[in-house]
């Protein structure tokens, strides 16, 4: 039998999305030296992957800017400060995300309460006044036993994700499965390929239809999302929804199930239609 920690719970993530795979982190390794060299090559990889991204984008930033500077009579003032704008924001947004895995990995250990994710559902949608709709589809009293601000940013990070793929809807659903609470959160865009599904797991990687839809993107939500799912020893994996779109669902241990304990790590909508 597995042994697992017990209260205060150690969140820091241990990395699984960051190889693409929806399987919990460590699974105690027999050769710990092997262990610590991965995971300084994982670690590795990442600061050398974030440093690419905030150059490219300080890059863009800086090209936008000289070339206004150089031809001045040539440039539509009004245009050159959206794109700085834009520019802005993804850096914003990289070094945000880039701020929540540096707490997740060496933040101190933190404890887990018992969360009604309907209500926690309600209230994220509450926040959300100007985007795609979003229909609900809510079972009451279904809770877990999880850090709040923990799974507040999984799901923030599954409702940017849709809504920026989705073309008129997206839904959300709660219920269980056995000892498990189920929440899945369903776009009608243009889906993910089966061959992509574990791909867009990984750290800083986004698909060609999503830099279309919206550069200002980080690649980070999925894999923090599932480091988040990972920590509380829950799972987070990609499907096709019914219509062609992507559904992603997360299952977690319910609270007081006989599960192991939980191991370590807005806007638009112009209506939320509960049914």
């Amino acid at each position: 039998m597995t042994a697992f920690p017990t209260p205060p719970y150690d969140f820091k993530a241990s990395h699984p999305s960051s190889q693409g795979r929806d399987t919990p982190a460590i699974q105690n390794p027999g050769d710990r030296t092997y262990e610590l060299k991965r995971e300084l090559e994982v670690k590795q990889r990442f600061a050398s992957d974030a440093s690419h991204e905030l150059r490219t984008a300080v890059a863009g930033l800086r090209t936008e800017l000289e070339e206004a500077r150089l031809h001045p009579d040539e440039t539509d003032l009004g245009d050159l400060i959206g794109r700085a704008l834009s520019d802005v924001a993804r850096l914003d947004a990289i070094i945000t995300d880039l701020l929540v895995l540096a707490g997740m990995e060496a933040g101190p250990p933190l404890r887990p309460q018992r969360v009604d994710l309907a209500e926690m559902v309600r209230d994220e949608i509450a926040r959300r006044t100007d985007r795609i709709d979003v229909r609900l589809r809510l079972n009451a009293g279904v809770t877990v036993q999880a850090v709040p601000i923990r799974i507040s940013r999984l799901l923030t990070n599954l409702l940017d994700n849709a809504q920026r793929h989705a073309r008129r809807l997206v839904e959300v659903q709660v219920g269980t499965d056995d000892d498990h609470a189920v929440l899945t959160v369903t776009d009608d865009g243009e889906g993910v390929a089966e061959s992509e599904r574990e791909r867009i797991f990984q750290r800083f990687t986004r698909l060609t239809a999503a830099r279309r839809l919206d550069h200002t993107g980080t690649g980070l939500g999925l894999a923090i999302a599932r480091d988040i799912a990972h920590a509380h020893i829950g799972s987070l994996h990609a499907e096709e929804s019914e219509t062609g779109g992507a559904r992603f669902v997360l299952r977690l241990p319910l609270a007081g199930a006989a599960a192991p304990a939980v191991r370590g790590t807005e806007r638009p909508l112009h209506r939320a239609m509960d049914s």
